[in-house]
């Protein structure tokens, strides 16, 4: 009985010091208060960031603005310094103007793909886990198909485009995503 007694009196403490420890509140530092409250505003602007780039490609009015491009499947990675060079979706239209390297075998050579097309075919755009895949196909005024391939990562606001031709081997871009208005 007294070992009883002694059990349930040492059960009954144990639940009321969890109880306590549960209910108490952390208490922190005011530099931890402060980290806290970072952490939490980075992590709202990080979201808000994301919505506006969801946002921003299912309004197709979007700009791609490349920073490299490499001939793939391991040409050199070349810089893009020209702010000149970018591809601008809005209303349907899609204006062109990336350098670009044509060739199937050396030597390669590069020109430019200067073109504003009223209209493209199979316009697709696809959320993934990452952020968003767009697509689609144009003939650039030309006898065989160019297919653009977005893959947009809606946390950090970069994307890769890869532009495939059946006479040429691809050519892929990293660059950003801006909001077209």
């Amino acid at each position: 009985m007294k070992k009883t007694a002694i059990l349930s009196i040492a059960g009954l403490l144990l639940c009321v010091a969890a109880v306590t420890v549960i209910g108490q509140k952390k208490v922190l530092s005011p530099k931890q208060e402060q980290r806290e409250v970072r952490e939490q505003r980075r992590a709202e602007r990080i979201a808000n960031y994301e919505k506006t780039m969801d946002s921003t490609i299912l309004s197709r009015n979007f700009q791609f603005n490349p920073q490299t491009m490499q001939r793939q499947p391991a040409g050199p990675m070349r810089q893009i310094m020209n702010p000149t060079f970018n591809v601008g979706i809005w209303d349907g239209t899609v204006d062109i103007c990336l350098p670009y390297i044509k060739g199937y075998v050396p030597p390669y050579y590069v020109t430019v793909l200067n073109y504003t097309v009223p209209s493209v075919q199979g316009y697709t755009t696809e959320q993934t886990h990452e952020g968003w895949m767009v697509t689609f196909s144009t003939s650039l005024f030309s006898a065989s198909t160019y297919t653009f391939t977005f893959e947009i990562f809606s946390r950090t606001g970069g994307a890769n485009l890869t532009i495939t031709n059946p006479w040429y081997s691809p050519v892929q871009y990293s660059g950003t995503i801006s909001q077209l208005y």
